[in-house]
């Protein structure tokens, strides 16, 4: 599977904040869960960030995500991206995490690895080209999920393999002028 490499600028990714189902060890991919109590303190606690730049929120359609983006980022308006949603896992909706096959087998009624990484490519092009048509300067922030991070480290070539990015930690993809690179301060 090729993609066309991302845009050739910084965003920033944050995983939203630690769920119920993210405490229980339960998937919850396609599943709409809340915060919990930690995940709520989590995505409070980023509100004392100060950015190196000015942003532009774009957000998952699950609640869990737009909660974090709130608590997050208070007050201020964002855009719903649906394909910034999690991964659908579908007959492992619910289940233990453990019994989870590999990212690359496909579940049955549920969504493909590469189907996930074709949609995330198609949503994090979109909104930079959005950003950068209407407020260049800005930088692009994505309040999402564990597996759009993951997909977005296997498109930059830092691997899907990694570990899962921790709940409500900005993940900075720089721009370097030949790649990106994560990091977590810019």
């Amino acid at each position: 599977m090729s993609f066309p490499s991302l845009p050739h600028r910084t965003f920033c990714m944050i995983r939203h904040g630690q769920t119920t189902a993210n405490r229980d060890f339960i998937v919850a991919g396609e599943t709409d869960v809340l915060l919990s109590d930690l995940g709520r303190e989590q995505a409070s606690q980023l509100a004392s960030l100060e950015w190196p730049h000015e942003t532009v929120l774009y957000v998952s359609p699950k609640t869990r995500a737009q909660d974090t983006c709130r608590l997050a980022f208070p007050g201020r308006s964002f855009e719903i991206h649906q394909d910034l949603r999690e991964r659908n896992w579908g007959e492992f909706e619910g289940k233990l995490v453990s019994e989870l096959p590999s990212r690359h087998a496909e579940p049955r009624d549920g969504e493909t690895w590469e189907t996930l990484v074709e949609r995330v490519h198609n949503a994090i092009t979109e909104c930079c080209a959005r950003t950068s048509s209407s407020t260049p300067s800005r930088l692009p922030v994505f309040v999402c999920h564990a597996g759009v991070i993951r997909a977005v480290m296997g498109l930059v070539g830092i691997g899907a393999d990694a570990p899962s990015a921790p709940n409500a930690k900005p993940l900075f993809f720089r721009w370097t002028g030949a790649g990106h690179e994560m990091v977590e301060q810019i």
